[in-house]
C-alpha cells in the first residue's frame, strides 16, 4: 500500500492509504457510518450529516465523507457525542417529513426509518413547516411524492453528475425548498428518460416504483442483465418465489447505474403466459417440446435447406440481449461452419 498511514478507529488501530476519507477508510475497515446523502463515486455533498464522528484533539464533530485521514487520529464513530448528534438530525428531519411509515410502500427499505429505530428516534421533537404536496405519478414507471423528501439531493445528484440528463433540480428556499422539475413540471413533461436511477438512490419512500410490493421479508439475489450485451450487474428483490423488484449493483460495466430496461423491465418473468419450454409446430399447432427435439429440429433443417438450395440461403439473425462474446460465437458459426456472411443482429433494425 502507498503511503500507508496508521489510524485509531473505536480502539482498534487499522492501516489506510493516506487521502482517503474516513467514510472510505472505515468502510474498508468493515465499520459502518451512517449516510444518507452519500453517493459513492462522486464528491461529498456533507447535507445529511448523519456520518458525523468524534475525533479526538477536535472540538467539532467531523462529517466522515469529507474529513481526510490522518497519521495518529484517533476516531470514535459511535461516541454518545456522535449518536446525539445523529438522534438531533434524525429529529430535525422528521419534523417536516410525513409521518405514516407503515403505508409507505419503500417499508422494510427506508434508511430514514432504519436509522429511526437504531438511534431510537420514534417522534420527533421539533415541529417543522409542513407542505402537502400533491403526488406526480405521471411517469409510467415510478411516482414522486415530495411529502417524503429528506431534502438529501441524492436523486439530484444521479440526475445531474451521473446520468447526465439533469430532469430534476432543487426549487425555492427553506422550509418551501422541494425537488421537481423544470419550471415545476410533472417528471412526464420533463427531459427524464425514465432510467429509475433517482428512485434507486432515493433512501426513503419519495420516489417508489409503481405498483411496488413491500420488501420486507425478500431476498436479494445477484445477476446480470438480460437485455443487452453491457452486461450490468443488479440485484433481483424476490418474494415468495417471484421478483417484486431490481436494484442496481456496482459492478464493472454499470458501477451502480442501470437503464429503464434493466430498472423497470423485469415483471415478463411472472407473466403467466411466458414461455416455459420450445414449441414445435405440429399438424399447424405449436406444442411443448424438450430441447434435445427443439434442436434437433433446428439442426435437421439447417441441414435440408443448404444441401437443397446451398448457404447462402440461410440467414442468422442474433440479439442484443446475448452477450457480445455469445453474439460473436454465432457469427463465427454462421461463417465458418454453414457457411455464409448472412448474419445480422436485432439491435440494426
Amino acid at each position: 500500500m502507498n503511503n500507508a498511514i496508521k489510524l485509531t478507529v473505536n480502539g482498534t488501530q487499522i492501516v489506510v492509504e493516506e487521502g482517503l476519507t474516513i467514510l472510505k477508510a472505515c468502510r474498508q475497515n468493515n465499520i459502518e457510518i451512517p449516510t444518507l446523502c452519500y453517493i459513492e463515486g462522486l464528491r461529498p455533498d456533507g447535507s445529511c450529516r448523519m456520518c458525523f464522528v468524534e475525533i479526538e484533539g477536535r472540538r467539532s464533530l467531523e462529517a466522515a465523507c469529507s474529513a481526510l485521514v490522518k497519521e495518529g487520529m484517533k476516531i470514535h464513530t459511535h461516541s454518545e457525542k456522535a449518536c446525539e448528534a445523529r438522534r438531533e438530525v434524525l429529529h430535525y428531519i422528521l419534523s417536516t417529513h410525513e409521518s405514516d411509515c407503515f403505508n409507505c410502500k419503500k417499508l422494510g427499505q427506508c434508511k430514514l426509518h432504519e436509522y429511526c429505530e437504531e438511534y431510537g428516534v420514534e417522534i420527533t421533537k421539533y415541529a417543522g413547516e409542513n407542505i402537502k404536496y400533491e403526488i406526480d405519478s405521471s411517469n409510467p414507471f415510478f411516482e414522486f411524492d415530495r411529502n417524503k423528501c429528506i431534502l438529501c439531493r441524492r436523486c439530484v445528484r444521479v440526475c445531474n453528475q451521473l446520468q447526465c440528463v439533469g430532469a430534476i433540480g432543487l426549487s425555492g428556499r427553506g422550509f418551501p425548498t422541494h425537488v421537481t422539475p423544470a419550471s415545476e413540471k410533472e417528471i412526464e413533461d420533463s427531459a427524464c428518460v425514465s432510467c429509475g436511477n433517482c428512485v434507486s438512490n432515493c433512501p426513503t419512500g419519495a420516489l417508489v416504483p409503481k405498483r411496488s410490493l413491500s420488501a420486507v421479508n425478500s431476498e436479494k439475489i445477484l445477476t446480470v442483465c438480460p437485455y443487452c450485451g453491457v452486461g450490468c450487474a443488479l440485484y433481483l428483490m424476490v418474494k415468495n418465489g417471484s421478483i417484486i423488484g431490481v436494484e442496481p449493483a456496482q459492478g464493472g460495466a454499470n458501477q451502480g447505474m442501470l437503464c429503464v430496461k434493466g430498472k423497470f423491465g423485469y415483471k415478463f418473468v411472472n407473466h403467466p403466459e411466458r414461455l416455459k419450454s420450445p414449441l414445435i409446430k405440429k399438424d399447424g399447432i405449436f406444442t411443448e417440446a424438450t430441447w434435445e427435439e427443439a434442436f434437433t429440429l433446428v439442426t435437421t433443417k439447417i441441414i435440408e435447406t443448404k444441401q437443397k438450395y446451398g448457404s447462402d440461403s440461410i440467414m442468422g439473425l442474433t440479439s442484443a440481449k446475448c452477450t457480445n462474446e455469445e453474439n460473436y460465437i454465432f457469427q463465427k458459426m454462421m461463417r465458418a461452419v454453414i457457411g455464409t456472411n448472412n448474419v445480422d443482429h436485432c439491435a440494426r433494425l
